[in-house]
């Protein structure tokens, strides 16, 4: 895919003191403390680049605090000036730390406040990248696409909420959806992590986020958090793509809870913001497909995701997620009318033309290094689709051509279309009806 270099808005700036950060001083002084204590001796400068907030004004200012309450003490020197001084819990800053720890361990870089969060959404919106004609068929190069069916994509792409793919199997639907999800070209800022009314929720996560490279993170590449240039505390990543399947359940998609750290996990959905959310077989899930639709009605229509926390307070999310339903069942025996008007784009993924199953499977070849021959491809067509009645499938190419590689190194022969390759991979690959 088309690498992505700049972010499509403007980056979140270093807080210039305390009060723009979001939290209070106190607040960052016990992050100081859960983090001496999580790591133990830090110097001045490590402090800063854990917390990710700049020594001037902010950091001094919590670390002195710290010092003259005898929470923490200075028992040497490791670097030059202030920023050299190192720093290690007294005894009775071992103690207020484990009080703290009993109610919330995180120790990481600073969060933003949930407001922050809201306008960094709208601010990358998924409908601010307009998808055009050649960003969809660079993502879907490595796919026989009609025309036809770029034309129904395209401005599903364009419509930022919702897309239900339907039709038979293996005809490329999840691909399909992957694409759409690459056609978003600009980075966007994630941060590691919300405070909610001081609870902290972990949002970004390196099994989903992809992160551009560092030169283009934090402040490029100096390697403190300065005012006047990025806010390290948010992660420079490319849109999100989220593909879940046949495990997703109706609990996966609430505030996940960490009775250890005292901290909540985003729930997918909410990772997935700016960016794409695949619901794979969608009719498959253990819970009623009924259920999990209605679990979106909210947030397909306000944009908004309502999640409560432990204690029962519900929580406005942001929600900027283009989510799309993939299914090889039919869409009416799944949902209702009603629902499907909330989708706006249903697009149906059919068979390959013969033209096109040509085309796969000569790509197929060329990129296996199968030679491709007009006698291998007909005898193909005639004994194993038109003779059986058997339906293209666009998947079929491929599997087969590595059916028969496989077959030939067995036989530590030439792979190649040929009837008596084509035959065994067939039986191997077909179940027989009869």
């Amino acid at each position: 895919m088309t690498a992505m270099h700049n972010p499509g808005a403007p980056p979140p700036m270093t807080p210039e003191s305390v009060a723009k950060t979001g939290m209070t001083l106190n607040q960052i002084s016990e992050l100081v403390l859960r983090i001496l204590y999580a790591r133990g001796e830090l110097t001045a400068q490590e402090i800063v680049q854990e917390i990710c907030l700049p020594y001037e004004p902010i950091m001094r200012e919590a670390i002195e605090r710290l010092l003259k309450e005898q929470f923490v003490g200075r028992p040497g020197v490791r670097g030059l000036g202030e920023l050299g001084f190192i720093y290690a819990l007294t005894q009775s800053g071992l103690a207020r730390a484990r009080e703290l720890t009993e109610f919330n361990s995180y120790a990481g870089p600073a969060p933003v406040t949930l407001a922050d969060y809201r306008a960094a959404v709208e601010r990358q919106a998924v409908m601010r990248q307009p998808v055009d004609k050649e960003r969809l068929r660079e993502a879907l190069r490595h796919m026989v696409v009609s025309d036809e069916l770029l034309e129904e994509l395209g401005p599903a792409a364009n419509n930022g909420r919702s897309i239900f793919l339907y039709g038979p199997p293996g005809n490329g639907k999840t691909l399909l959806a992957e694409a759409i999800g690459w056609v978003q070209n600009s980075g966007i800022y994630v941060p590691h992590a919300i405070q909610i009314e001081g609870h902290v929720v972990r949002m970004f996560d390196p099994l989903i986020h992809e992160a551009l490279p560092t030169s283009q993170n934090g402040n490029g590449g100096s390697p403190l958090p300065r005012v006047g240039e990025m806010d390290q505390r948010w992660v420079l990543c490319r849109p999100p793509r989220i593909i879940v399947g046949g495990e997703l359940t109706l609990d996966m998609l609430e505030l996940i809870y960490d009775a250890k750290s005292k901290t909540y996990e985003a729930p997918l959905q909410i990772k997935a913001n700016n960016g794409t959310f695949i619901i794979d077989d969608f009719g498959r899930q253990r819970v009623q497909p009924r259920d999990l639709l209605n679990r979106w009605t909210v947030p397909l229509e306000k944009r908004v995701d309502f999640l409560p926390l432990m204690r029962g307070k519900k929580v406005e999310f942001p929600f900027d997620v283009i989510i799309v339903f993939s299914t090889n069942l039919a869409p009416t025996d799944l949902v209702d009318e009603a629902f499907l008007r909330r989708i706006r784009h249903k697009i149906k993924v059919d068979d390959p033309t013969p033209r096109q199953f040509r085309e796969i499977l000569e790509r197929v070849c060329r990129s296996r290094k199968v030679e491709f021959t007009e006698a291998g491809y007909s005898y193909l067509i005639s004994e194993h689709y038109q003779k059986a009645g058997r339906p293209f499938r666009a998947v079929h190419p491929r599997d087969l051509v590595d059916q028969i590689i496989e077959i030939a190194r067995y036989q530590s022969a030439r792979p190649a279309l040929e009837p008596g390759l084509i035959d065994r991979a067939c039986r191997s690959y077909f179940v027989s009806l009869q």
